[in-house]
């Protein structure tokens, strides 16, 4: 596996879940992989379960990590070609990528979305420079449009928690106080298409996903309809993604308090269990009472984050035995 972006990324989705199990019952068989090998993480933004569940899963497989904080623990670094560096970054990534790569085996990279140029954001140019210039693995730690990482923590939740057969699984908007990218809710959509789920997806009006990530997922405006007979709600904020309108990108559309996730939503449910990616505002995504009760699921959610991260550095670290 030369880079983690995307669900087809991780192959046959049976097997990595069954992977997965195998590796969440004895995390620590692989340790000789990551002997004498270091994973560098590299983030843009700050992080709690990225971080610690990154380098706990690389020190499961006896690698060293390195985390670089950037404009913390290095320069303040320009991401974007051509420009006259005459402000406030010292270095571009163009020189900063290649020595990066150069003290470690694996890089992760975590940087969000600018959420002001919809096209810049879409073709992922701060991660795609990591692949061009630093000629080593790379996995996103979440970029401007995807977060597979937490995608698949999330499958890994659910594969654990189903009670039959291709559950009924609701992602639903919900309201936030500012503007958030599409990255957890885009890659959160792309895996369960292609699991063996019924993906249906809630939003008010305006607060479309790509339809790259919606793929066959039922669109329901109506939030109380989409939760009928549902397994598992899966809440989340996201900004305007400017499908229709560019102009619109990144801006908040709606603060519409009724889309909350509270009792009266999970009433309709199939006694659903609940999920959130954390952090999460309490009364503003979800009420006290649903992420407190015994059918949140949000803790063990972040839990296989570490499983998550491990499986795909397991498989880098096999890729790069001679």
């Amino acid at each position: 596996m030369k880079s983690f972006f995307h669900v087809s990324d991780i192959g046959d989705l049976s097997a990595a879940l069954q992977e997965a199990a195998e590796v969440k019952r004895t995390p620590f068989a692989w340790k000789a992989l990551g002997e004498n090998k270091t994973i560098m993480l590299v983030f843009f933004n700050s992080s709690l379960r990225t971080r610690l569940s990154s380098q706990k899963a690389a020190l499961n497989l006896g690698m060293s990590p390195i985390v670089l904080n950037i404009g913390q623990d290095s320069w303040k670094l320009e991401t974007e070609m051509g420009v006259v560096m005459d402000g406030d970054k010292s270095e571009h990534l163009r020189e900063a990528i290649p020595v990066m790569a150069g003290y470690c085996d694996i890089i992760g990279v975590r940087s969000f979305a600018g959420l002001t140029d919809r096209a810049y954001d879409y073709a992922e140019t701060v991660l795609r420079q990591f692949i061009e210039y630093g000629g080593k693995p790379v996995i996103s730690l979440e970029s401007a449009t995807v977060h597979p990482c937490q995608a698949f923590a999330d499958l890994i939740t659910i594969e654990e928690y189903r009670r039959g057969p291709r559950p009924k699984v609701v992602l639903t908007w919900a309201p936030h106080p500012r503007s958030l990218p599409q990255a957890v809710p885009n890659s959160f959509a792309e895996w369960m298409n292609a699991a063996d789920v019924e993906l249906v997806i809630t939003h008010p009006e305006g607060y479309e996903l790509d339809p790259a990530f919606v793929g066959n997922a039922r669109v329901e405006y109506d939030q109380m309809k989409a939760f009928e007979g549902a397994d598992f709600i899966y809440a989340k904020n996201w900004s305007c993604p400017g499908v229709t309108d560019p102009s619109q990108y990144g801006r908040v559309l709606s603060q519409d308090r009724s889309w909350t996730v509270g009792t009266r939503q999970m009433a309709v449910t199939n006694d659903a269990f609940f999920m959130h990616c954390l952090p999460v505002r309490r009364n503003m995504i979800v009420t006290d009472e649903v992420i407190d009760a015994p059918t949140s699921l949000v803790i063990p959610e972040a839990a296989n984050r570490t499983v998550a991260a491990q499986v795909v550095m397991k498989r880098m670290l096999e890729d790069l035995q001679p």
